[in-house]
């Protein structure tokens, strides 16, 4: 008699993450040890709640498999949810965990996979941690995803591929549309990266084809004190002199050092919401310069964007999820799979594991090395890390004209 597993999806979508479960749910159903397979509804909250819907059941065929792996966003859903250490004095926290051992033996679960981020790994430790104190042989690994691309210790992360070749392919849009016109023009292009600048800095890509747009690159591991308004109003300035309409990218996490931000609240693990620097500078050109000046925020779109998805992207997020399934095999838990690069030309990787207690909580922020000395700009040596990751195309299903998701029926 085989083991039953359940996998869970949390954090911030992307459009790589449904391959990974798919990953688990492919090899899985290989293994003659693993019977059943399990989704988890809300991530560790479905484990919590005992929310959990039969994969094995409502994935029955090879279209349903290949149709998730195109599917952007989390097709389980997703929760920001902070499991707390574990502590026999606190009758929540006991409680909490208690309800998760009921629902893994209840469904008879003997490996739970967990995909997501820094955050998702904090729980993949305490749980793992919890389940040995109490003597529960039942493994957690942890599968990354991040378009933010800041987990330590792997050398990118699942999503992230996607979300770098949609921004590099609307920047060249933003770029054409900029262009048009005799007048002079500023436009300010705000991507996602509260504190680390990768997904931003993947912008330089476009030069790989000649195009030396965006002008200027602002992450934020260039301004710890913030940055100079007055600063960047002179790089705008030398710029205009030199292209008719300058484009700018900068990352949502860059705070100018002049503006105080009104804070939206915090999720469970204490992020808050940094965007509106785009809208902010665009007001300060305009007031300096008086030219047309526009801010563009990419926002959400960044995300879940698999109609520009990197094949790359998919097919390395889909291994990982099926190495996932082989680490809890042969024993392992408390782990996050790893991506180890062997070489640039041609790019090769290896997937390994690492502990997870190594990435929990902690950021890999953007290399100062690809940061050129006036902090302005990424070094054209950064190409050679961001181009492999966006290679290839998927080519979505259509119907009635419109790209075809996978949708759990409930």
């Amino acid at each position: 008699m085989g083991i039953n597993i359940a996998v869970a999806q949390s954090g911030g979508p992307t459009a790589a993450i449904n391959a990974s479960l798919a990953g688990v749910f492919e090899r899985a159903t290989e293994c003659s040890e693993i019977d059943r397979i399990f989704g988890s509804i809300n991530g560790i909250e479905g484990m919590i709640n005992d929310e959990l819907v039969p994969l094995d059941v409502i994935l029955t065929s090879e279209h349903d498999i290949e149709l998730l792996k195109k599917t952007p966003s989390t097709v389980l859903g997703s929760c920001r949810y902070k499991l707390a250490e574990y502590d026999p004095s606190d009758s929540v926290t006991e409680t909490e965990y208690m309800n998760i051992v009921r629902t893994l033996e209840k469904h008879d679960i003997r490996a739970f996979f967990y995909i997501g981020g820094n955050d998702s790994m904090d729980t993949v430790c305490k749980l793992s941690r919890y389940l040995k104190a109490v003597g529960k042989d039942i493994k957690v690994i942890g599968i990354p995803k991040t378009i933010d691309n800041d987990l330590p210790l792997t050398d990118h992360t699942p999503g992230f591929g996607s979300a770098a070749k949609y921004v590099a392919t609307t920047m060249q849009e933003i770029i054409r549309d900029s262009r048009v016109y005799s007048i002079q023009s500023i436009t300010i292009v705000e991507i996602m990266g509260r504190n680390a600048g990768w997904l931003t800095a993947s912008s330089c890509v476009l030069r790989a084809n000649g195009e030396p747009a965006p002008h200027l690159i602002y992450v934020p591991e260039s301004f710890p004190d913030g940055l100079d308004t007055e600063k960047f109003l002179s790089d705008i300035d030398r710029m205009m002199k030199r292209y008719r309409a300058v484009i700018v990218a900068v990352s949502e996490g860059v705070v100018p050092s002049d503006r105080e931000y009104v804070k939206t609240g915090a999720d469970a693990f204490g992020h808050t919401d940094n965007s509106g620097v785009a809208k902010y500078l665009e007001h300060r050109c305009a007031e300096r310069f008086g030219c047309k000046v526009r801010s563009i925020e990419l926002n959400v779109m960044q995300r879940c964007s698999s109609h520009l998805a990197s094949r790359t992207d998919i097919d390395e997020s889909e291994r990982v999820g099926r190495a996932a399934v082989d680490c809890a095999l042969a024993g392992d838990t408390g782990r996050m799979m790893a991506f180890r690069r062997i070489s640039n030309e041609p790019y090769r990787l290896e997937i390994t594991s690492v502990d997870a207690a190594e990435t929990a909580n902690r950021e890999k922020f953007f290399p100062s090395r690809w940061i050129t000395a006036d902090k302005a700009d990424i070094t054209m040596d950064a190409l050679g890390y961001f181009l492999p990751l966006i290679q290839g195309e998927v080519a979505p299903e259509y119907r009635n004209g419109i790209p075809v998701h996978f949708r759990l029926n409930q």
